[in-house]
């Protein structure tokens, strides 16, 4: 497990200069079977690798896995802890670039989550930046979700 740790910066302009640097390491996180069934429930990708715990045992994981989409969606929950923007009126998600789901996430397995800021830019009114975040398995650092997240700070 990495040492969590936190970049802080007090408004948009702050990311310019932080393009190509490390952000830091989020706090650890364990998605839960409940979570799983919950997430099928509200996008209704009930497949078996995901909710049923009997039969997959004897499939290909030997386990559950949580969704690839249940994943991304952490990404920003993950990001909130490694990146601080103190000052600014709005934040918009503005979509991913690359995406990969790199090896399967069984439920009950701890995540956390690096970043490096790749790209940052000024648009009108604010900021438009993209932080390279992987998540890892935290026991041995093992790649689980590779993504691109592109996101706007208005000051």
């Amino acid at each position: 497990m990495r040492t969590p740790s936190k970049t802080t910066v007090a408004a948009p302009d702050g990311l310019l200069p932080l393009v190509g640097k490390d952000l830091g390491a989020s706090g650890t996180r364990t998605i839960s079977q409940e979570q799983v069934n919950t997430f099928a429930d509200v996008t209704g990708d009930h497949q078996w690798i995901h909710v049923d715990v009997e039969r997959a045992r004897s499939g290909p994981f030997g386990s559950t896995i949580v969704h690839g989409f249940f994943t991304l969606a952490l990404v920003p929950l993950l990001l909130a802890d490694i990146l601080e923007v103190e000052s600014y009126s709005m934040g918009v998600n503005y979509g991913l670039d690359r995406v990969r789901f790199v090896k399967p996430l069984p439920p009950g397995t701890e995540i956390q989550a690096t970043a490096t800021l790749a790209a940052a830019t000024r648009i009108d009114g604010g900021v438009q930046a993209k932080a390279a975040v992987v998540i890892e398995f935290a026991a041995d650092g093992q790649t689980c979700c590779a993504a691109e997240s592109v996101f706007r700070y208005y000051a």
